[in-house]
């Protein structure tokens, strides 16, 4: 066990009018949050497979929810009813030219000695939010199947059309690999994971070590996320049990719904199939670890896919936990995790979950002793994430009045894969961060803060020589793009969110690896990251819900928001689209910049109208979403940032301005900088009115 008190508490704070009371309490809870039954908890909930909707993802819920009984949390179990696909049959066979096989798949997941890869519970690999299909096609392999990799194809004069493009896992978010197959004609896409990205080129293979086994797969959702998450059939309202069949969409022709089939196999599965294919030599950034010259195609080898998909509308369960607040009830802190997993996500998600629950442990028992926040405290354990983003954004959905003032979100997902800190957040929550990780001790010794600069200074000298000045730099934290729970809240409803967790070689994402067996050997065997990752966490929020003053940083905004702009007029005059003025956008930034900094002081002196100005402060990030949402996808609503359409995952900045340039559409160019231009202005106000 750790001891809390190695960090070193600060003195004072930003956004307390006097820390020491806080400082206590962040003692008594700090001390609370404990390995062993972190450990406990990660194996109690990996025992058995849970995919969403099954029995045992139920089970799940009923234990999460137990556990925030036990802690004196206002506890329910919120369903809501989602378009989800179980895999009825999953068959691949590849000939070659003369008709023999090559290989016949899926091969069952399986390494000596795991004791958990032959439960009979375990799904067979398959995508989820994949239509059922019955192809036969040539096979292209387009590398990761980024928009470079397609115009890549084009320029050697191949083409997709009518193809089963055959694309490695890495670059983007699977859903963009097959939404760009499908755009270009092809037939099917089947996704693999190449040892030189998660497997033996990276080091030892499960069990020996942390990388991918040569029958690991990697399943996930390919829903089109970049166009809106959650259920299929009900963007922008949440699919609550009684919804009736009228306000839903027909999710066989949803725009977030792929209209090709598409499959994922191991590298052992696409070693035959890569082998055997003819035509060009790839390029040489696209070839592989697999001991064998790639070859694009087509030619040499046909493959026969048949998917037969069991689509249903299913029962999924959110697990709420709420703590009233004493001030400002009405000023939700929420924090959250998923529950669900492919199989039985030792590190993805419940790894985050056991740090969840033992965050819950140190607030249940500061509850004892008589303590309550000022702002009210909802945790909320997510269901059916895998799948799209489904249960926080049925639950964000439906909440979205409340958290229309809801100060923060925190996240955490992969909570523990190694001793690596790493966060993300909006850049005014950026600071916070880092303050909240010099608090909490970490393993390696000193505080988290100082490991997590360590950590990411070694980084950098593995790629090129750190320079002094990045080594006194601040650590970087992330922006939000998509791809885990907080996506609702920052993207959809503007509530300022944070997404933290601990990174480590973890080569068994989403495959039957990822359990308890390969975590305990290889992410956290004493579980001291969880108790680390709960300690973390349960700083966030405390200090969101009792601060006097919001500690949100609007001068790093103002920052961050300048260096977009100037980095999109950039692009605008490199890539020759004319017509565009920046000159009204870079005067609201400059506006907003100069009233962040009159905040800023503000903030420091702690005025005595609080609810008022936290209102003001709050509504800044409001401020800053579109009502119309981006184009081609008005689900998102924030100007700043969202996942890109064909990133997927990667955050796209001032993105309505950024795909336009990259379209070369000036018109939607100039377009989307008024709008931007407009939320920039409408933040800025809220601001000045704040300062006054």
């Amino acid at each position: 066990m750790l001891p809390a008190q190695t960090a070193g508490t600060p003195q004072s704070l930003f956004g307390y009018r006097d820390f020491s009371a806080q400082a206590k309490i962040d003692q008594q809870f700090l001390a609370i949050p404990d390995a062993k039954l972190a450990g406990e908890e990660l194996k109690t909930l990996t025992a058995a497979p849970h995919i969403a909707g099954s029995k045992e993802d139920h089970d799940t819920a009923l234990y999460v929810a137990e556990k925030f009984k036990a802690a004196g949390l206002e506890t329910t179990i919120v369903p809501y009813k989602a378009w989800l696909n179980l895999p009825k049959e999953i068959h691949i066979t590849a000939t070659d030219n003369n008709g023999k096989t090559l290989m016949t798949g899926p091969t069952r997941e399986h390494v000596e000695g795991d004791p958990f890869d032959e439960d009979p519970r375990v799904v067979t690999p398959f995508n989820g939010s994949s239509p059922s299909g019955d192809v036969t096609a040539e096979v292209v392999y387009a590398n990761y199947g980024r928009p470079e990799d397609f115009k890549k194809l084009d320029d050697l004069g191949v083409s997709v059309k009518g193809k089963i493009v055959l694309v490695r896992y890495g670059g983007n978010f699977r859903g963009v690999k097959v939404y760009i197959a499908q755009e270009r004609g092809a037939a099917g896409v089947i996704i693999f994971s190449d040892p030189a990205d998660d497997g033996y080129f990276r080091g030892d293979k499960y069990p020996k070590g942390p990388y991918r086994p040569d029958t690991g797969v990697q399943r996930g959702a390919v829903q089109y996320l970049f166009k809106y998450p959650g259920d299929a059939s009900t963007p922008g309202i949440a699919s609550t049990p009684d919804l009736p069949a009228s306000k839903r969409l027909n999710p066989a022709t949803a725009a977030s719904m792929p209209q090709i089939p598409s499959t994922p196999i191991s590298y052992h599965d696409a070693a035959p199939i890569l082998e055997a294919l003819t035509g060009p030599n790839v390029p040489h950034e696209w070839q592989g670890a697999l001991p064998f010259a790639y070859h694009v195609g087509p030619g040499g080898v046909k493959v026969h896919m048949v998917l037969k998909q069991d689509y249903a509308y299913r029962d999924i369960w959110d697990v709420i936990g709420k703590i009233p607040g004493t001030e400002s009830p009405d000023d939700w802190v929420v924090a959250g995790n998923h529950r669900d997993a492919w199989v039985y996500g030792a590190v993805d998600p419940n790894s985050g979950t056991a740090a969840m629950l033992e965050t819950v442990h140190g607030l249940g028992e500061l509850l004892k002793t008589g303590w309550k926040p000022k702002r009210t405290i909802v945790f909320g354990s997510w269901d059916a994430e895998e799948e799209g983003l489904i249960g926080s954004t049925e639950w964000a959905e439906d909440n979205a009045d409340r958290l229309s003032h809801a100060v923060a979100y925190f996240n955490t997902d992969v909570g523990v894969a190694g001793p690596n800190f790493d966060a993300a957040a909006v850049p005014s929550l950026k600071e916070f961060v880092r303050e909240v990780t010099k608090e909490v001790p970490s393993p390696k010794g000193g505080n988290v803060y100082d490991a997590w600069k360590k950590s990411e200074a070694e980084g950098e000298s593995h790629r090129h020589s750190a320079s002094a000045s990045k080594q006194n730099a601040e650590v970087e934290i992330g922006d939000l793009g998509s791809g885990s729970d907080y996506t609702p809240f920052i993207q959809h409803l503007g509530v300022p969110s944070t997404d933290i967790g601990s990174a480590g070689p973890y080569g068994v994402y989403h495959s039957v690896f990822d359990n308890y067996n390969w975590f305990i050997k290889n992410a956290d065997p004493t579980f001291v990251y969880e108790q680390q990752q709960a300690r973390v966490f349960g700083l966030e929020v405390l200090h969101m819900a009792d601060a006097d003053v919001l500690p949100y940083d609007y001068v790093n905004y103002g920052k961050e928001i300048t260096e977009y702009l100037d980095a999109a007029k950039k692009k605008a005059d490199d890539a020759n689209v004319s017509g565009l003025d920046f000159a009204p956008a870079q005067a609201a930034v400059k506006r907003f910049a100069t009233a962040a900094e009159a905040v800023h002081q503000k903030q420091q002196s702690i005025p005595a109208n609080l609810a008022a100005f936290n209102g003001q402060l709050r509504q800044v990030e409001g401020d800053l979403l579109s009502s119309a949402g981006l184009p081609n996808r008005p689900w998102y609503k924030h100007t700043i940032y969202a996942p890109g359409e064909y990133t997927g995952y990667a955050a796209v900045v001032i993105p309505g301005v950024n795909e336009a340039l990259d379209a070369k559409d000036s018109a939607r160019a100039a377009a989307q900088l008024t709008t931007l231009t407009e939320a920039i202005n409408r933040a800025a106000a809220t601001l000045e009115a704040a300062a006054k």
